[in-house]
């Protein structure tokens, strides 16, 4: 086996690799799962009704001119 013969086989198998990755990715069956992780960001953000910002808000006013 020589050179050319190994990186023929090493090139074959990164391309099976790379299309077992993106069936991996695009299964429908992780979608739920991927955009339960794309909703993370946002996850630690208390919801705020209309009273506590308006609130939130009147009390940094209160802090910045002292």
């Amino acid at each position: 086996m020589d050179i050319n013969t190994l990186r023929g086989l090493s090139t074959v198998f990164v391309m099976i690799a790379f299309l077992g990755v993106c069936w991996w990715a695009y299964s429908p069956k992780r979608k739920s799962q991927f955009d339960d992780a794309a909703q993370l960001p946002f996850a630690d953000e208390p919801e705020q009704s209309d009273d506590e910002s308006s609130a939130s808000s009147i009390e940094k006013e209160r802090q910045n001119t002292l």
